[in-house]
């Protein structure tokens, strides 16, 4: 058996024979995600969530994970990237393709982890999981002494099983664990999706405002209902929770609302990721959400006020620099964002995170007061008149 030298068994590599079969992006292992640079060195997850991203990388069927490189070169591939800059970037582990915390890929997020830490970096690091975390797994997380560390427990209450087979009692265990032994990281109630007819009942939502007392922060959102997954659901005679896919996560106005009466005021709930991250660490949002002011609306005061202080539009030189060398082209520096052409999302995300301020393509504008989301549940100006 391969094990690692404590004598835990290590994941079988990819065979040269599979490759082939699995699309080129999946097999690349670092990719720029809006709330952080992803490392995603582990493919496949036996949990079939019927929403879930994988289906847009083809591999849903992948049940047994798999790792594409092994763990020291996982992390040479990280901190080589051209998009990685130490204390800087914001990262986010195995979110893509498996869940971190599944027994077979759990010693190698834990190493590293280690790794990570033992260069002394002090960067963000997401780790988001639905899968159970024990007490032992919080020992290895409070030992990290320098990376700041946020575990984001996925908890969605859905009780269809065609949808989520995941009992979700298992995720809120998880985060009564992760939140009760918290010490040196940070654990974030991960409230997703939240959809219409699935799981938006009085009884759900009063559900996920008593979770959000076991965490430090909590983040609602709504359904990514991409082609691939419509093609799923219908594939499966599962229920379609909308007519239409979008780009964007599906999120419609009346249930925002709802949710945000559930929780009340006071209740370190936010709409953003990095949002919720940056707060529970007490820094200011990383992303520039600042210029987006609608979003801060549900914000507690203190982080107003953090982001406020760091938030600053930057020089349209420098700015027009950094995307030109990226290969885009500035189209203006807004009071809300950076208006950019010919920059994809990876490269969008770069300059969002070196500069602290919003990156938006100018051919796929964001709508004021709707966060970000699809259209699909909103009003246009034409309803709202």
């Amino acid at each position: 058996m391969n094990t690692d030298p404590g004598g835990r068994p290590r994941l079988r590599l990819l065979d040269p024979a599979e490759r082939p079969g699995v699309l080129p992006e999946l097999l690349e292992v670092v990719e720029h995600r809006k709330s952080g640079l992803s490392l995603n060195w582990i493919v496949g997850c036996p949990l079939d969530c019927g929403y879930c991203v994988r289906h847009l990388f083809g591999n849903f069927g992948m049940k047994v994970p798999r790792a594409l490189t092994s763990d020291a070169e996982a992390v040479e591939a990280l901190v080589g990237h051209p998009h990685f800059t130490p204390h800087r970037t914001p990262v986010q582990l195995l979110n893509r393709a498996t869940d971190p915390f599944l027994p077979a890929v759990k010693p190698h997020l834990f190493a590293v982890l280690r790794e990570l830490d033992a260069r002394g970096l002090t960067n963000h690091v997401l780790v988001i999981t639905r899968w159970r975390v024990e007490a032992e797994d919080c020992v290895e997380l409070n030992a990290l002494r320098h990376l700041k560390v946020t575990l984001l427990v996925t908890w969605s209450g859905i009780d269809d099983e065609r949808v989520e087979p995941v009992d979700s009692d298992i995720a809120a265990r998880s985060l009564h664990t992760a939140h009760r032994h918290a010490d040196r990281y940070r654990t974030v109630l991960y409230w997703r999706p939240v959809v219409p007819g699935l799981n938006d009942s009085d009884t759900h939502l009063t559900r996920a405002a008593e979770l959000a007392d076991h965490a430090h922060a909590t983040v609602f959102t709504g359904l990514f209902y991409r082609d691939e997954i419509q093609s799923y659901y219908r594939d499966h005679g599962l229920p379609e929770p909308y007519e239409d896919t979008a780009r964007r996560k599906i999120l419609p106005r009346d249930l925002e609302h709802r949710a945000l009466r559930a929780f009340g005021p006071g209740r370190r709930l936010f709409r953003k990721t990095s949002c919720a991250v940056a707060f529970t660490h007490a820094l200011p949002d990383y992303n520039g959400h600042r210029g987006i002011l609608e979003l801060c609306g549900i914000c507690p005061a203190e982080q107003v006020r953090r982001c406020a202080t760091a938030w600053t539009r930057p020089e349209p030189a420098l700015a027009a620099a950094l995307v030109h060398g990226l290969g885009g082209r500035l189209v203006e520096v807004g009071e809300r964002a950076l208006i950019v052409e010919g920059l994809d999302e990876q490269r969008r995300y770069r300059v969002q995170h070196e500069l602290g301020y919003q990156v938006h393509d100018a051919g796929l504008p964001h709508h004021p007061d709707r966060h970000g989301r699809a259209e699909i549940g909103w009003p246009t100006r034409q309803d709202a008149s």
